[in-house]
């Protein structure tokens, strides 16, 4: 069964390659979305791809690599669409 979430995370996310690190962890575990910087220094990310590979995501936002912090991720479940076809930093 897919699974579908959408990711709000705060902490030290920007500027220390959280999303470049992102794109790796979501495309090796065969997820498709998108991650992007917000204004307000966080990062949202939305993706999509099998139950276990989604919830891998999830753990992996919670902690990032260094030199991130992240202190709280907000999700949101959503409805599976299959809208995308690969996983990318959108700006």
């Amino acid at each position: 069964m897919n699974k579908r979430f959408h990711v709000h995370i705060s902490g030290r996310v920007q500027g220390v390659c959280f999303r470049a690190n992102a794109l790796r962890a979501a495309r090796s575990l065969g997820l498709t979305g998108w991650v992007r910087n917000l204004p307000d220094d966080r990062v949202e990310a939305v993706f999509e791809g099998e139950r276990k590979n989604t919830e891998a995501m999830l753990d992996w936002c919670r902690t990032g690599t260094p030199p991130a912090r992240v202190d709280h991720v907000d999700v949101a479940e959503e409805n599976v669409d299959g809208s995308f076809t690969s996983f990318d930093i959108v700006y």
